[in-house]
């Protein structure tokens, strides 16, 4: 297949991707609050010729544009949200912008910008070769507390889709098949009542007594679990002074497991270790349920398309500079061993069948429609999740030009289902084969409120 138009358009325009992954970047913005990213990015698909909803399904900062008409109907899943306490400048050491502040710690800046031009191609490529087909670009807010993509699908999206692709920045090219875990994320409020420690403490009674009997429980409950299934934990609020009885205390929870029913089951389980903690110390407990997200669930026929699409396509061509910035930050990494590593990882990856312990809102999607996950080499081979040294990468050319291979991967390989009706039949038939008769069941009730940005 001829991939040089959607190569040019996408070529074309690499200034101003380029430019908005930079402003992104440089106005990091956390989870429900990707206020200033949101309206850039919908200003660019307004320019290019796409009809644009801000704010649909009650999300202020969600976005669903989309352009053309009839089928097939493919979605491309946008992110934008940056993460807390990774803020830094552009330097191969520790150097943040604002200490303690937000950053691209994920690239979720390169994410976001990779699906604009892969849309923005993929919008030409229909216009120019007359194809029947539609785009449909989301926005989805929050991805990094795993809540952004459930609650759209709660109301309602995605499932107008034939399929979906998604890309996400990484370490290499590549595309995986394997399973990654699904979610429940609770925080667990005591509520107790103050005493002094010293002269009265029997009049007290310790919330933060719960939260610890509480995690002392589910520290047990780790051995009556299956394989696999994660439970980890973070304290809140737990007291002011020792020698005051704590009135409030809570504690935050994410319970992560291979399929959805284990993860509610498990959950269960953790919700009883907390009311046993509640009335063992005369406290009052309240569940805050922040909601979950399903395992994924990749769809083969679509990540062996991306596969393909990607041996295809002109490779990355990264500089000099590139590699040496690169290299500097893997000697800065904390996964760095003495031994010397490539400093990015280039070439085109085996596809990947493996599990992985990480979560990811995307597997709600795939579980409404047939959709497949991809990355592009954006960062410096020993980046690691969630670091400093992604945020690095993600102001730097070096993840631009990863970021825009991954946009010619999505337009490219959108491009093969637009003009191959059974390649899209392959897809939702194995789709079909694996929900086996089950349907989507969001993980987040309709009485819990869907976040909204802060003033």
């Amino acid at each position: 297949m001829d991939y040089s138009r959607i190569i040019k358009v996408i070529d074309d325009n690499t200034p101003e991707f380029n430019d908005l992954a930079k402003k992104i970047y440089e106005n990091p913005e956390l989870a429900y609050n990707e206020v200033k990213a949101c309206a850039w990015l919908a200003e660019s698909l307004k320019k290019h010729g796409f009809d644009v909803e801000v704010g649909p399904y009650g999300m202020p900062t969600a976005i669903r544009a989309t352009w053309g008409k009839g089928h097939p109907i493919i979605g491309v899943l946008a992110e934008y949200d940056a993460l807390p306490g990774l803020s830094q400048k552009q330097n191969s050491a520790f150097d943040p912008v604002v200490p303690g502040g937000p950053g691209h710690g994920c690239g979720h800046n390169m994410l976001g910008v990779a699906t604009l031009a892969g849309a923005i191609a993929m919008k030409d490529d229909l216009e120019q070769n007359g194809l029947e087909g539609t785009v449909v670009f989301y926005g989805c807010p929050a991805e990094e507390v795993l809540t952004g993509k459930t609650f759209m699908a709660r109301e309602g999206a995605f499932k107008e889709l034939d399929l979906a692709i998604a890309f996400h920045p990484g370490a290499g090219n590549g595309t995986g098949v394997g399973v990654m875990t699904g979610l429940n994320s609770a925080i667990f409020h005591f509520k107790g009542k103050t005493a002094h420690a010293g002269g009265n403490p029997w009049q007290g009674r310790s919330a933060l007594d719960a939260a610890e009997i509480m995690s002392v429980g589910a520290n047990y409950l780790r051995e009556h679990i299956k394989d696999g299934i994660r439970i980890h934990y973070s304290y809140k609020e737990a007291g002011t002074a020792p020698n005051i009885v704590p009135d409030r205390a809570s504690v935050w929870y994410y319970v992560r497991a291979f399929t959805r029913d284990d993860v509610e089951d498990t959950y269960k389980r953790l919700v009883k270790c907390a009311e046993g903690a509640a009335h063992m110390t005369e406290t009052q407990l309240e569940v805050e349920f922040l909601g979950g997200c399903y395992d994924t669930m990749p769809n083969k026929v679509i990540a062996h398309t991306i596969y393909d699409t990607m041996k295809e396509l002109p490779p990355i061509e990264f500089s000099d500079e590139d590699k040496k910035f690169a290299d500097e930050l893997n000697h800065n990494s904390h996964l760095f061993t003495g031994q010397e590593v490539p400093p990015i990882m280039e070439g085109i990856q085996p596809i990947r069948d493996e599990r992985g312990s990480g979560s990811t809102d995307v597997g709600d999607v795939q579980h409404i429609v047939p959709c497949a996950m991809y990355n592009t080499a954006c960062e410096n081979t020993l980046a690691g999740g969630h670091t400093w040294l992604i945020t690095a990468c993600s102001g730097n050319p070096l993840g631009w030009k990863g970021m825009i291979f991954g946009a010619k991967v999505m337009a490219a390989s959108a491009a093969k289902f637009y003009r191959d009706p059974e390649l899209v039949k392959a897809a939702k038939k194995e789709f079909d084969e694996a929900m086996a008769g089950k349907t989507y069941n969001c993980p987040i009730p309709k009485d819990i409120p869907i976040p909204q940005p802060q003033k």
